[in-house]
């Protein structure tokens, strides 16, 4: 049975987890639980009928006890031998990211759930940096819980964009829909809490939920409701959560938290879709995030939000739609949204019942956990193909099909030499020199080599001395070579050093790399060639994704045989000279990502 391991820090930590061992098992898939010590890894246990590790993981950097729980995570590792490892949080996702590439996992999954070099300055912000480079590094995938944070995970450089994806619309378990959407019609209690609460009917409120710390806004929060409450006496402001000590709100803040008879605090509750129907709004001034799972649960109880333009937060809600978007640290634009809210009881109604179909359409509990179980099947189709691949180009068969790219190549280049003298001599005669045309390229495992072919094109630029179009500074000679694939001659000597094969994907631009997605990656799994795949079957004519997964076809099929077919087919190509370019363009337009936005973005 295909085993996935989760890996987080906390074992609190690991309910973002809840659901996928059910879930997975239906498929015939084993989940395994490790974090540290706790008693949420003993309720996942219990609820989730899974295995479970714990391995004490510090939350704060301490150099000996994370050597002690990098040594304890790789044994652990090395006995499951599970086929695909997801750590995530920071020191687990790194720590567990390390231990997963030592111990050769064969597919390794960082979920990145936010970043906390956000809030932080100095050496702390650079190692927290670090941190998470390394922890990206060490996977084939990085899976960010919304569509912000994996923007600003590449803006900061923290990872590949060739990585990273985002299932769905985000968030790494969902919201419990039902649950939520019974309590906001369940009228009668809401009353009832409302009483236990002291809330008069008539009391407008502004509820929060989470921790009262800085990085929440927390300040700013206390500061739009004094602001409110000069026009509204009756106001009141619903915290539900408790003080930390990490990142402390400022001792002013606390006091007035704890003396004004207006600010309810009820403290830490563990269920807290009961109130939110109480609320009129939701309040998150938050200062960073992954994806915040309260203001879904609050959407889901068909209450309006309003939140910040922080990374996370602003994912949340669908600004002017399901709530409002504040800029983060804005306390007077916070006091204006939620102003506009609490005296418009139509518009509260319409965002919250926008937010609740939102909800119910995208980050349904069930709707998310299908999507990770959908990736991790893809996942384990990858694994299975490596290995495939692994054991096929390898041992006798890729000796035969070295030896034979080594002779054909040597005898084609000894054969063609007067081709090749006649050609270079036309090259100068009409376009001077170089004769060739060198470029980067990535070869196998994305390792860059220079590509060698005639040149086709000349150097003409625009008044501005930007290159013209290549379909206008292509040449009458240039143009022959391409339709007889005579500049890809060169190239045998490509072959002869080791760069590429005869047959295999073509090599494309290096910038291409930042572009692909994982599966689009895996052309890289073998040596590039001169002809391919995608070569035979519509050459240039075919779309970016269509030739993108011709090649992947070719990795998981690969075979003497097919290289033979693929050799004979090609003296057929180049007769008919079909597929040799597309309108407009010398060979065909620029790869755009966005063709392929199903694959990579949005799983």
């Amino acid at each position: 049975m295909p085993t996935i391991l989760y890996g987080r820090t906390s074992s609190l930590s690991v309910m973002f987890c809840k659901g996928h061992g059910r879930r997975l098992r239906a498929e015939g898939i084993e989940a395994v639980m490790v974090s540290s010590p706790g008693s949420g890894l003993d309720r996942i246990a219990a609820e989730e009928q899974v295995r479970t590790f714990a391995v004490p993981i510090c939350r704060e950097i301490s150099l000996l006890a994370d050597l002690r729980s990098l040594y304890r995570l790789w044994r652990l590792l090395i006995r499951v031998r599970p086929d695909i490892t997801n750590f995530g949080t920071p020191k687990a996702g790194l720590l567990g990211g390390l231990a997963a590439a030592l111990a050769r996992i064969p597919y390794r999954i960082y979920t990145l759930h936010g970043l906390r070099l956000e809030t932080t300055k100095g050496i702390k912000q650079w190692i927290l940096a670090q941190a998470e480079r390394i922890s990206s590094a060490c996977a084939d995938e990085v899976i960010c819980v919304s569509l912000s944070l994996r923007d600003q995970a590449i803006e900061l450089g923290l990872v590949d964009p060739a990585k990273c994806v985002v299932l769905g619309q985000g968030t790494s378990n969902g919201i419990d829909f039902e649950r939520h959407r019974r309590e906001a019609e369940n009228l009668e209690g809401a009353k009832l809490l409302r009483k236990k609460l002291a809330i008069p009917e008539s009391a407008p409120v502004i509820g929060f939920v989470g921790r009262f710390t800085r990085d929440k806004g927390i300040p700013e929060l206390l500061t739009a409701y004094d602001m409110l409450k000069r026009d509204m006496p009756e106001l009141r402001l619903l915290l539900v959560g408790e003080f930390e000590e990490g990142d402390p709100v400022p001792q002013d803040i606390r006091e007035q938290i704890k003396g004004d008879p207006l600010i309810i605090t009820p403290g830490f509750v563990s269920d807290t879709a009961v109130y939110y129907p109480i609320m009129e709004v939701l309040a998150l001034p938050t200062y960073r995030e992954g994806l915040p799972g309260v203001p879904l649960e609050a959407a889901a109880a068909a209450k309006p939000v309003v939140t910040t333009n922080a990374t996370g937060a602003v994912d949340s809600v669908v600004d002017g739609h399901t709530g409002l978007i504040v800029p983060v640290g804005d306390a007077a634009a916070l006091a204006a949204a939620l102003k506009m809210l609490l005296r418009d009881p139509a518009l509260r109604a319409e965002m919250g019942l926008a937010g609740q179909e939102r909800v119910r359409r995208e980050f349904r509990h069930e709707v998310v956990v299908n999507r990770w179980v959908d990736e991790y099947k893809r996942a384990l189709r990858i694994v299975a193909n490596r290995q495939k691949t692994r054991h096929s180009q390898s041992g006798w068969r890729l000796a035969v099909k070295r030896t034979f790219d080594l002779t054909i190549a040597g005898v084609g280049l000894v054969v063609l030499s007067p081709l090749i003298a006649v050609t270079a001599v036309f090259i100068v005669l009409t376009m001077g020199w170089p004769v060739l045309f060198r470029q980067q390229r990535p070869g196998k495992d994305k390792v860059p080599f220079t590509l060698l072919k005639f040149r086709t094109m000349r150097d003409a630029r625009d008044e501005s001395g930007r290159l013209l179009p290549d379909v206008q500074r292509l040449t009458a000679v240039g143009r022959l070579l391409r339709a007889a694939s005579l500049d890809e001659l060169p190239q045998l000597w490509n072959v002869l050093k080791g760069d590429l094969s005869l047959v295999g994907p073509r090599p494309l631009l290096m910038k291409y790399l930042d572009r692909y997605t994982p599966e689009q990656m895996r052309r890289h799994e073998v040596l590039p060639g001169i002809t391919g795949w995608a070569q035979v079957n519509g050459r240039n004519a075919l779309s970016w994704p269509e030739k993108f997964g011709l090649d992947v076809w070719y990795v998981d099929h690969w075979s003497l045989a097919l290289d033979f077919r693929i050799l004979w087919k090609t003296l057929s190509e180049v007769v008919t000279r079909r597929g040799v370019s597309q309108q407009g363009h010398a060979t065909m337009p620029e790869f755009d990502p966005g063709e392929a936005l199903d694959l990579k973005q949005s799983r």
